[in-house]
């Protein structure tokens, strides 16, 4: 089950202009998600994420990713850590703790982690 949200946006795009607009938020997760703007951003920068509560948190563009519909899309991870409570509850969501999971998806999540930094591992 895919979750989305609609969030606002802001930071630099990349010819460098200042923007703040609404943006897609798809496959969210405890470390970012997946956003879909009219807007080409340039990987390695930050934006700021705004929730429909109001709160805030600042992401890193870690890969662009193919465009949905015409509309590119980013893979965002919160700069955070995953341990902050504001990072914890952005999206209204209690995600499983990782002691609870099995450890075929820890692996999962983290080679998934090693992959958008661009870490090589022997199990990739």
């Amino acid at each position: 089950m895919a979750l989305n949200a609609v969030v606002g946006l802001s930071g630099e795009d990349r010819q460098k202009c200042s923007f703040t607009m609404p943006a897609k938020a798809t496959n969210l997760n405890r470390f970012g998600a997946a956003i879909q703007l009219n807007r080409e951003l340039l990987v390695g920068s930050t934006v700021v994420v705004r929730n429909k509560s109001g709160a805030q948190a600042s992401a890193r563009v870690v890969a662009q990713l193919a465009a949905l519909q015409g509309v590119p899309t980013y893979a965002i991870e919160f700069v955070e850590q995953n341990d902050d409570d504001k990072v914890k509850a952005f999206w209204g969501i209690t995600f499983p703790s990782v002691e609870s999971r099995g450890v075929t998806a820890q692996a999962a999540e983290q080679s998934g982690m090693r992959r958008r930094r661009g870490i090589a591992s022997p199990q990739d």
